[in-house]
């Protein structure tokens, strides 16, 4: 396995690759919450920085418009597909990343879909279920593969929304952390649910939630609750042979510090 790191499509992209270039990296996921950076001459800077530096693009991570909210209480009405007064224009921003990937010669989009009802005659299910349908089918026929991010809803949920949707090109990336941060399930153990279907992986750490409203806190990589050692014995098992993409969802000097020593903690683990 290789070991990645998460950065931002922004306006300064040269200075996003010579980060990954810095921490002795030669892959990362590339994530935008600006669908208006999608144009050609960002493409073209996209390119010339990833060449200078010598980073590959493992998966473009498609954010969409709209608040939305990272906890228990406002996170159902706003994040991802399943909100249905954003749906349409996210389905467009998500369409437009899938073409975006394709032009840049990425192999996959991902996105969080949101809080996938766990009840499929929720009456949420069936207009997020075609929602996704729509995106997905974009992927497919840019040769692209779709995949959905762990985190708000339980394995075997994300499993019945990616066979409903049913297209050929869906895929997980599995942030353990995140299945931990939400309260839905032990990584390794979902890992017996999703483990076929993981085309990517986060990195993080994390910890299960103790108070109602909010997530779980992060932690830097092996100092919570995720067994590593465990997790990518487990990965390695199915067959997964991909990129390890840390991601630390702070900012300043202590996130590259724990990106250091989050790079230090997986390699003998690879």
């Amino acid at each position: 396995m290789r070991i990645g790191v998460i950065v931002s499509l922004s306006r300064d992209i040269d200075a996003e690759m010579k980060k990954v270039h810095d921490f002795g990296l030669d892959n990362c996921q590339l994530a935008c919450w600006a669908p208006e950076l999608y144009t050609n001459e960002m493409l073209e800077a996209v390119r010339k920085a990833s060449r200078e530096y010598g980073v590959e693009i493992t998966s473009l991570w498609a954010g969409y418009p709209g608040e939305v909210h990272w906890n228990f209480v406002d996170g159902p009405s706003t994040i991802g597909l399943v909100p249905p007064e954003t749906r349409e224009m996210r389905v467009q921003a998500l369409i437009q990343g899938v073409e975006f990937a394709a032009k840049l010669g990425v192999p996959s989009a991902t996105t969080h879909a949101g809080f996938i009802p766990e009840n499929p005659k929720d009456p949420l299910y069936a207009g997020t279920i075609e929602a996704l349908e729509r995106v997905a089918a974009r992927a497919k026929e840019l040769g692209l593969q779709f995949c959905f991010e762990t985190g708000q809803e339980t394995p075997i949920t994300l499993l019945r929304a990616m066979m409903d949707v049913g297209t050929d090109n869906l895929g997980v990336n599995f942030d353990p952390a995140n299945l931990l941060m939400y309260g839905k399930a032990n990584p390794i153990d979902a890992l017996d649910i999703l483990g076929p279907y993981v085309k990517g992986v986060h990195a993080k750490d994390g910890e299960y939630p103790t108070k109602p409203t909010h997530l779980g806190v992060e932690k830097p990589l092996g100092e919570g609750r995720v067994n590593f050692p465990e997790f990518i014995a487990k990965l390695k098992s199915y067959g997964y042979n991909g990129c390890l993409t840390i991601e630390r969802e702070i900012s300043g000097p202590q996130q590259i510090e724990d990106i250091k020593r989050g790079i230090k903690y997986l390699e003998p683990l690879c």
